[in-house]
């Protein structure tokens, strides 16, 4: 009876042991891991630290290309010469100020109506770049290469065949008064780009309204409807731009099987916003009024 005793009390402490072995295995091994994991940490703030400097420095090498190929000058400050410790970070951030007013006097030259016009065939010929842009995102960017012979020509374009380029050259002064040409031209391209930007963002931020027709040109658009209520149904808008320098309708016609629904105030004021206000801005307040679903 004693000796079993003893055998049982001497399988304990050998367990008691081996499991106190095991825990300061463990915790050896998680010491170990947390080093590791410092380690990673460490050179991981290295790499990033390290890519950091090679994107600074090549930004620094390519604003320096820039400004030798435009010749702008980069202004230094003396203060700044004199000092070695960060000399290229100091010179980085004049290059980067420089580039931002670069870059503002490029998007003021677009505002105000600019042309890029570069040389074509030897000073042959001009390649005129036309942008068009919608509530300050710019869009398609469309070219002209013009013959610069005894009278001015088109030879060739990427203007869309629905633009009536033609008409243009012929009913303008492009001999005469190109700029004028040029602007007539960019209303009729910066329209266009315009209502199919509205179109877009309809299709994009109203799920709920259908296109049910609309043609190249984003001229005529029907759209489908639902009206909210206890005579919920399907009502056909239909929106027509006569004038194709434009982006705003010059007529709005309501269709719906409830007859007395056009007619009302309600929709009286809903179609003086659809000629007023631009399609995607016009369909958020009808929502928000109820007009629609």
């Amino acid at each position: 009876m004693e000796g079993a005793r003893k055998g049982v009390l001497g399988h304990l402490n050998m367990l008691e042991m081996e499991a106190s072995n095991l825990k300061q295995q463990d915790l050896r091994q998680s010491s170990c891991e947390e080093e590791l994991n410092a380690t990673l940490q460490a050179l991981l703030r290295k790499r990033d630290q390290l890519q950091v400097e090679i994107k600074a420095n090549t930004s620094l090498q390519k604003m320096r290309s820039l400004l030798d190929r435009t010749g702008v000058p980069c202004e230094r400050n003396e203060d700044v010469d004199d000092q070695e410790d960060g000399s290229d970070n100091s010179q980085l951030l004049l290059m980067m100020a420089k580039h931002t007013q670069l870059k503002d006097l490029l998007h003021a030259h677009h505002l105000i109506g600019g042309y890029d016009v570069l040389q074509t065939r030897k000073g042959k010929g001009v390649c005129v770049s036309l942008a068009t842009a919608y509530e300050g995102v710019y869009l398609e960017t469309y070219n002209l290469e013009i013959d610069l012979g005894s009278n001015l020509r088109i030879c060739r374009h990427n203007i869309p065949p629905f633009i009536p380029l033609e008409r243009l050259v012929t009913q303008g002064n492009m001999q005469t008064d190109i700029r004028d040409f040029l602007d007539t031209l960019s209303q009729y391209l910066n329209a266009y780009a315009g209502r199919k930007q509205q179109l877009h963002l309809t299709k994009e931020i109203h799920s709920s309204v259908q296109v049910a027709e609309s043609n190249a040109l984003c001229t005529i658009l029907v759209l489908m409807f639902t009206v909210p209520g206890e005579k919920a149904g399907a009502t056909l808008c239909t929106l027509q731009y006569a004038d194709h320098t434009q982006c705003l309708p010059t007529r709005v016609n309501i269709q719906s099987e409830d007859t007395a629904l056009a007619s009302s105030p309600q929709w009286k004021k809903n179609q003086a916003l659809l000629l007023e206000t631009p399609l995607h801005t016009a369909l958020v307040t009808m929502k928000k009024t109820g007009s629609i679903a």
